[in-house]
């Protein structure tokens, strides 16, 4: 009798009061949750796409001046005094008064400053003294003159009847011809106390520092109690007490290339514009042309005078000039808000303006357009800042960031 194999059989041993083994249930299938979380993520995606800002190309609402179309060229360039001088002293000395400062109007020869003069001034009281002694001097040589003219008339007739020898009359004869040089000494004596009175005064008036010409003061160069040089060669001196400028005499001193030089000719009209005043156009004519060109620059040195002066108008401003092919009227000169064409809706009344991060539709009034651009009548601000090319589906209210043309 065959015995059977038990080999195969095992009994199950659980620990006391634990519960018998069930069966694993097999897991749900994970696609429909990754389908889940792949739609959330296109929809966040979408959601932050609408509610992050949207980058516009703008441009900046601007002011246009309709004689623009007339420039030929524009140079750039400073205005000047071509009137200018730096005002200072023949004599050496210490400044003892300044009666100026900076800005202040003179008047051609008005007292602007004084150096010590204590040495000079006696100089000047001992020429006096010694014109007095001339001329004093001159008086005794007269009188002497009349004295020895009268004794050598007297010698002659005494000589004549024999009373008196001749060689008394010649002494008479030598007296009065001596007399009559020491009057002419005299008065040589006295030409020269008058030269030498007047070498004086004008040293005395060397020391008195006057304005050469109608001007304004445009820098101070010393202070009282600064020793003031001819040439300011000693250490620790001024040369120049102050600097002086014709207002009268403003004009714009304009660089223009030696390639575009043919472009200019005195006489052009011209319109400048000064940084300081951007608001204002001046209207002028070039004056002339320097002669030679500047090697290091390759320029020309063009001079343009301004029409009419402005009280604002200071030297040393930065300045613009536009050269122009014809005179323009003053109406050209006035300025126009324009903006650009490529911001104008479909019906050409409409532009998007991009304030304060949002984008906001606005009607406008429009008038003439000159090449890409358009005169705005009504609806816009100088400064607003406006989508070029706007597309369909901007919508008001939308968040955008603006960036340039090409940007």
């Amino acid at each position: 009798m065959t015995r059977p194999d038990l080999s195969a059989l095992r009994i199950e041993r659980a620990a006391p009061g634990a519960s018998p083994r069930t069966p694993q249930r097999r897991g749900l299938p994970r696609w429909p949750l990754l389908l889940l979380v792949v739609l959330l993520l296109l929809g966040a995606a979408f959601w932050w796409r609408q509610r992050a800002p949207r980058s516009v190309e703008t441009a900046t609402v601007g002011l246009s001046y309709p004689y623009q179309e007339a420039v030929v060229l524009n140079a750039s360039g400073y205005v000047v005094a071509q009137r200018k001088a730096s005002v200072a002293s023949k004599a050496t000395g210490r400044l003892e008064w300044l009666g100026v400062a900076e800005g202040s109007p003179v008047r051609a020869r008005e007292l602007i400053a004084r150096l010590e003069s204590a040495d000079v001034r006696a100089a000047l009281e001992q020429s006096v003294a010694n014109l007095k002694v001339a001329q004093a001097s001159l008086e005794q040589a007269r009188a002497e003159q009349v004295g020895a003219a009268r004794e050598a008339t007297r010698s002659r007739e005494l000589t004549a009847r024999g009373f008196l020898s001749e060689a008394g009359n010649d002494a008479s004869v030598t007296r009065r011809d001596r007399s009559a040089a020491l009057v002419q000494s005299a008065i040589a004596g006295i030409a020269s106390a008058r030269a030498a009175q007047h070498a004086a005064e004008v040293a005395v008036e060397q020391t008195l520092i006057r304005a050469p010409f109608d001007g304004v003061v445009l820098t101070k160069n010393a202070n009282v109690g600064d020793t003031i040089t001819p040439f300011s060669a000693a250490l620790d001196t001024k040369g120049a007490v102050v600097t002086l400028a014709d207002m009268n005499t403003l004009e714009v001193e304009a660089d223009v290339a030696e390639s575009s030089l043919q472009q200019v000719r005195a006489g052009q009209p011209c319109e400048i514009e000064l940084d300081a005043i951007p608001q204002v156009r001046f209207t002028g004519t070039v004056s002339r042309l320097v002669p030679t060109v500047d090697r290091t620059k390759a320029t020309v040195l063009a001079k343009v005078a301004f029409a009419a002066l402005d009280p604002r108008i200071l030297p040393e401003m930065s300045a613009r000039v536009a050269f122009l092919s014809r005179p323009v009227s003053g109406a050209q000169l006035q300025p126009r808000l324009v903006v650009s064409a490529r911001a104008l809706g479909g019906a050409g009344t409409q532009v998007i303006v991009l304030r304060d991060g949002l984008l906001r539709p606005v009607a406008v009034r429009l008038g003439a357009r000159t090449g890409d651009q358009v005169e705005v009548l009504s609806g816009l601000q100088m400064g607003d800042a406006v989508v070029l090319d706007p597309s369909a589906d901007l919508r008001e209210g939308q968040r955008a960031v603006a960036r340039r043309p090409g940007g």
